[in-house]
């Protein structure tokens, strides 16, 4: 007998959209195999790494602990939906600007985490980046480089400089030579 399912309208990434799917799926699940939004990632599948953290009516959670059939009246967030057009997020881009991730497998759940934190904080303490960012496990970094990107987007979100020089952005520029 074939798994009842089940048929929602999801509000994901500001787009209605209509998807069926077994009714036992989790929201991860139906992000990557329907709607094919492969940016939020399969970690543990135990809500214990934060990989797949997404933002549900702004808050994080993890969506392989979610059932999707319980979302239609919410609005969904995902990393691909933090950019406009060819446009990074801030946050996204300070992210790249910092190198803050190696591998990026985690970078998603970090980013969106990050997301729900400065959408209530403008202007996060190191405290409360780390406290924000404690699901979520990196096990390439030292997590020194994440934190500053999320200080960095901030700055840039309230229209400040960023608060790291050049060269922790782009490296030191070469020495050059007096050739006279």
């Amino acid at each position: 007998m074939p798994e009842p399912n089940t048929t929602l309208e999801l509000t994901v990434n500001g787009e209605t959209r209509i998807v069926s799917f077994p009714t036992h799926h989790t929201l991860l699940e139906v992000l990557r195999e329907q709607l094919r939004l492969t940016g939020t990632k399969h970690g543990c599948e135990l809500g214990e790494c934060g990989a797949c953290t997404v933002l549900v009516n702004g808050r994080p959670v993890l969506s392989c602990l979610l059932l999707a059939a319980q979302l239609s009246d919410s609005d969904i967030q995902t990393v691909e939906g933090l950019q406009e057009g060819n446009e990074l997020h801030p946050l996204q881009a300070a992210m790249a600007d910092l190198n803050a991730a190696q591998c990026g497998y985690c970078t998603p759940g970090i980013v969106m985490a990050s997301m729900a934190l400065l959408q209530e904080e403008p202007a996060p303490s190191r405290s409360q980046i780390g406290e924000a960012l404690a699901g979520n496990l990196c096990r390439c970094t030292g997590y020194l480089k994440i934190v500053q990107a999320v200080e960095t987007a901030a700055a840039r979100l309230r229209g400040e400089e960023a608060p790291y020089p050049t060269e922790t952005l782009h490296g030191s520029t070469p020495p050059t030579s007096d050739a006279s």
